[in-house]
């Protein structure tokens, strides 16, 4: 089942954030920012939103959503920025119907598209993205530090 993240549920969501950090080898991750960070998006926003899944009472894993824009298609755009789900709950479409839920989320608000990024060397989930009939960009993703 899916659920909006709230701030009365936002404490069972954090545990997942950090482990999707650490996944990432986030070299400083600090669960008091991350509270502080995430609350912005309970509920609905101009800026976004985060929905968990939960499986038999737990947190399997969970989405965030931004919105931006892009002046290539002129057009407002939803950013798939965080999808995780527990090990144990891989291969049982949880990823999927969260993707699923935020296309719709991104498209009911006003969304031309959603779009996401992952590490090239994360093939579980290139697995997933491939088989859902998304397209596969060939930009490369630049970062710079300030």
């Amino acid at each position: 089942m899916i659920e909006q993240v709230s701030k009365e549920n936002l404490p069972e969501v954090l545990p997942l954030v950090r482990a999707y950090q650490e996944f990432y080898k986030v070299q400083s991750v600090c669960d008091k920012r991350n509270f502080e960070f995430f609350s912005k998006f309970c509920g609905s926003s101009e800026h976004g939103s985060q929905f968990l899944f939960r499986k038999e009472q737990e947190v399997a894993g969970f989405a965030t959503v931004y919105f931006t824009f892009t002046s290539t298609i002129t057009s407002k755009i939803a950013i798939l920025n965080d999808l995780y789900t527990l090990p144990k709950f891989r291969g049982n479409g949880v990823g999927r119907q969260l993707i699923d839920h935020c296309r719709e989320f991104a498209r009911v608000n006003g969304a031309a598209r959603l779009q996401w990024v992952t590490a090239p060397d994360n093939v579980a989930a290139q697995k997933l993205y491939d088989s859902m009939g998304t397209s596969k960009s060939t930009w490369h993703f630049y970062t710079y530090s300030t």
